[in-house]
């Protein structure tokens, strides 16, 4: 009988323990469970526009899910459909619901969607009706640019009923830093301060300045010598405005000529650099222009060296129009502060010009830049003022 060597015992006995201990972290018996299926899932959706006189339009909700083993997609808490993935077209009124995709109890994405009226039309609690007339036009102007005539779009809302009417003129802001030039093409419009002054009994033009929205010629409103952004210095800021207010004064000419306009019944108006625009061009055009309405003017952002020298001096100058106006600010504006627009707004008095101050509040974490989009804020000072200033 042979003897192992006690070595040999040991390494052999440490051997199996090792291999032991390895089947049972492994789960014993040499066999790897498979992890469980990750379930998954994503909603697109895609709102409507309701036509006016209609009540609803038909959006449409598309769902897929991967491992599902219950899926179910609720539209408003009610359930919308019970497949892995497809696509649906439910008709929506205004009101925002909930789009909720869901394997049992597990929610696997949510997105909420609704319909808007169609423009000029506003929503009167069960269907879409016109408040306006808007078309599309063109302003011509004296301008050439690559041996091109210059004209630039105007969208008008025309109050219903028979003319002629009194016209106000809104002049658009800029394009935040003016460093994305895809925002350049976009039409300004805003159907609430339309419907405003439409149901008021006044026509609104939206005129887009040169190189904005589908307007002919060049956006050069005072950029860096590389266009890269909006300069921030007084030289190039102030020739900026200079083109705007030739801009402006090729709309109101046009809109002046208009046979539905009473051409002796004009308001300036606009928002941000159109609010400060609206100031300037009243007092360029005095025998044009009944007054102003501004919106949280200012033509650079305060965080630029130069944004009192070019906003205050134009404010100033602006004072020479013999117009009332009024100027409408917000807290939390990110552009310009209350205290430097009331400074603004005191050297513009001082200088004799004639206005209101107002300042209003939105709820708590919200854009005091973007109060227009507000109208319950700032309806009832503006109804006042065109009570006293409007006709």
């Amino acid at each position: 009988m042979m003897r192992t060597p006690l070595g040999a015992l040991r390494m052999s006995t440490f051997l199996g323990l090792g291999a032991a201990l390895l089947l049972f972290a492994c789960g014993g018996g040499g066999s790897v469970a498979p992890p469980p299926p990750v379930t998954s899932g994503s909603l697109a959706v895609t709102g409507c526009v309701i036509a006016e006189g209609a009540s609803s339009c038909q959006a449409t909700i598309s769902w897929s899910s991967i491992n599902a083993a219950a899926p179910r997609v609720l539209l408003g808490g009610s359930t919308l459909a019970t497949t892995a993935s497809g696509t649906a077209s439910p008709a929506l009124g205004t009101d925002r619901v909930t789009v909720e995709l869901f394997d049992g109890a597990v929610n696997l994405d949510e997105k909420s969607i609704g319909g808007t009226c169609v423009s000029a039309s506003a929503w009167d609690g069960g269907k879409c009706l016109a408040f306006a007339v808007r078309a599309d036009a063109r302003a011509p102007t004296p301008f050439v640019e690559n041996g091109q005539p210059v004209s630039l779009e105007v969208v008008i809302y025309k109050p219903l009923g028979a003319g002629p009417f009194p016209a106000v003129m809104f002049n658009h802001g800029s394009t935040g830093n003016g460093d994305d030039p895809s925002l350049f093409r976009l039409t300004y419009t805003n159907e609430g301060v339309a419907r405003f002054f439409t149901e008021r009994g006044w026509l609104v033009a939206f005129p887009q300045r040169r190189g904005r929205g589908s307007s002919d010629g060049l956006y050069d409103e005072g950029f860096t010598p590389d266009r890269s952004r909006y300069s921030c210095l007084q030289v190039p800021a102030l020739a900026g405005l200079e083109r705007a207010l030739q801009d402006a004064n090729a709309a109101v000419d046009d809109l002046r000529a208009r046979a539905d306009v009473d051409a002796t019944r004009i308001l300036a108006a606009g928002i941000s650099r159109g609010g400060i625009l609206a100031v300037a061009h009243a007092a360029r055009r005095p025998g044009v222009f009944m007054g102003a309405v501004n919106f949280v003017g200012g033509w650079i952002g305060e965080g630029c060296s130069d944004a009192v020298a070019v906003n205050r001096s134009t404010f100033i100058a602006g004072a020479a129009s013999p117009g009332a106006t009024i100027w409408l600010y917000g807290e939390n504006d990110p552009f310009y502060s209350v205290a430097h627009s009331r400074a603004n707004f005191d050297a513009f008095v001082g200088a004799g010009g004639r206005g209101e101050f107002h300042v209003f509040t939105r709820a708590p974490g919200l854009s005091g830049h973007l109060i227009i989009n507000e109208p319950p804020l700032w309806a009832p000072v503006l109804d006042a003022y065109l009570r006293l200033n409007g006709s």
